[in-house]
């Protein structure tokens, strides 16, 4: 039967009011979402994960970002140094930036590895900047027949212990419970019996062990930088160390009250990940977000003798190495990222985080691109720039004359962000809710391109003043821009109240996001 065009119309209005209604959320699914709310406060929040996202679409994407390579800071040239030194622990204190490593040298020979130049030790270097580094005559140790140099701790009988001191890992001490004579604190390996080594100082260069007798003994390998340190959000001292799984090397942890009794350990899991060999871990929070744990760790991968490690630098060293263990000649390594925050399940990042770079002489070698544990803040090398995180990584590792360490930067904040082509893309965060009266964002644009802001509420519907066209396109670069709205940028009234953020994009990157007050 023929109908009247009025009557069609009617009824194509009466199917998009039925689908519509199909599609919006029950009174019940809005209730669950309200609840399900992320309580984020006035948290910085990091995209290192998934946390965030409710959904990307049309261009936006997770994009994983890499380290700017800068200069070498510190060869270990040192007569008790050389070419096996690493297991870098890097902090600031205050005004100064500090820094402790083994001191190892392996001579590669035809068909063996020397090793016996000297035993293991952990030195001490420091800055002002975190740039530039020097190594300051401590007098603590006599080394030949001179105590004019930076160890710190020598390995060896210590009472009823029997100390590696090549495996260190050394930490500022933020328990507020911390004792005067504990404020910083290091985790050192036990050569007999197996185990961890808890020790304290006052000031980051006298030690004493925290126990009679390892901890964590038979739970681990403990063949690598093994560590600890105090999480604020728990409340306890986190222990990240090596184990292996089935012969594959990997990682696993445990909480303390107290770095001497530990509760049951879990082994580390991913939420995405295949199964690699994991050297270090380089586990800490990071301390613009300290709720988000971030680690480095080191992959390693054995390549065998294909056509193209033959054309890897230094092939006559690689060829010596692996005359005496063919792996040493043929494996690699390169640092990674991962995130996480309950300490147990983490989001790693299956691509390199830092690449063994441009082949040059040091590099694409068993031991490089070790990070140090952890990033630090330096100034920007671009006058007029804010600050950067600066890491530190391994290259020339078992050549030369010693190991030497790197510095790399990046933006604050810059492990990861959601990104978008200037064609455009879209974040929808899920539920949350915040305190403060502004939303900051740290982020990047071309000159063309542009991030727009829309509130929602937990149904997807915009609330008034705060639709996408009320927004200012945010543009520029900047780690720290407030978004402002036709009718400013005072979101008191939505504080505590269940909302969705929708971010749009245009040839932009979004680090982070905090809500704060002015």
């Amino acid at each position: 039967m023929h109908m009247p065009p009025t009557a069609n119309a009617g009824m194509n209005a009466a199917l998009v009011v039925l689908l519509l209604a199909a599609l919006a959320p029950t009174a019940t699914q809005v209730a669950a979402a309200e609840d399900d709310a992320l309580p984020i406060g006035s948290r910085r929040e990091l995209f290192v994960d998934d946390y965030l996202v409710d959904r990307l679409s049309d261009g936006a994407r997770l994009q994983l970002h890499h380290p700017t390579p800068r200069d070498i800071v510190l060869v270990h040239d040192a007569p008790w140094e050389g070419t096996g030194s690493g297991y870098h622990s890097v902090f600031q204190d205050g005004d100064r930036y500090r820094m402790y490593y083994k001191a190892w040298h392996l001579d590669p020979q035809q068909g063996k590895l020397d090793t016996s130049r000297h035993p293991l030790f952990c030195c001490y270097a420091e800055s002002d900047d975190g740039i530039h580094w020097h190594k300051p005559k401590l007098g603590l140790h006599e080394i030949d027949g001179s105590d004019q140099n930076n160890v710190v701790m020598i390995s060896g009988k210590q009472g009823p212990l029997v100390v590696d001191a090549g495996h260190p890992a050394v930490f500022k001490d933020d328990n507020p419970d911390a004792s005067s004579d504990a404020q910083y604190k290091a985790i050192f390996r036990s050569s007999d019996p197996g185990g961890l080594l808890p020790f304290k100082s006052p000031d980051g260069i006298h030690w004493s062990p925290m126990t009679s007798e390892p901890i964590l003994g038979g739970l681990g390998a403990f063949d690598s930088q093994n560590l600890a340190f105090w999480d604020p959000t728990l409340g306890k001292y986190r222990g990240y160390w090596r184990i292996f799984t089935d012969g594959v090397r990997a990682i696993r942890t445990a909480t303390s009250d107290d770095l001497v009794q530990w509760d049951e350990p879990h082994d580390v899991t991913y939420v995405d990940s295949p199964v690699e060999h994991l050297y270090t871990n380089q586990v800490k929070p990071y301390y613009r977000a300290p709720h988000i744990l971030i680690g480095f760790p080191t992959r390693y991968v054995d390549r065998g003798w294909a056509a193209s490690t033959k054309e890897l630098p230094e092939r006559e060293h690689r060829e010596l190495r692996s005359s005496s263990t063919k792996r040493y000649g043929t494996a690699m390594t390169e640092g990674l990222l991962m995130a996480g925050r309950d300490g147990v399940e983490f989001k790693r990042w299956n691509e390199a985080f830092l690449r063994p770079g441009i082949q040059r002489p040091g590099t694409w070698n068993y031991g490089q691109q070790y990070i140090a544990w952890h990033v630090v803040e330096t100034a920007a090398d671009l006058e007029g720039a804010p600050p950067e995180l600066s890491l530190y990584a391994t290259e020339s590792y078992w050549t030369g004359k010693g190991s030497a360490l790197r510095r790399y930067t990046l933006r604050l904040d810059g492990f990861v962000s959601v990104t978008a082509p200037l064609s455009g893309g879209e974040l929808l965060t899920r539920p949350l809710t915040f305190t403060g009266e502004q939303l900051h964002l740290n982020f990047a644009t071309s000159a063309a391109g542009g991030i727009g802001v829309e509130i929602q509420d937990p149904d997807g519907s915009p609330l008034e003043g705060f639709a996408l066209e009320d927004c200012h396109e945010v543009f520029g670069d900047s780690i720290d821009r407030v978004v402002t709205w036709k009718k400013g940028g005072d979101l008191n009234s939505l504080a505590g109240r269940p909302i969705r953020l929708r971010f749009v994009l245009k040839d932009a990157d979004l680090y982070a996001i905090q809500f704060a007050d002015e």
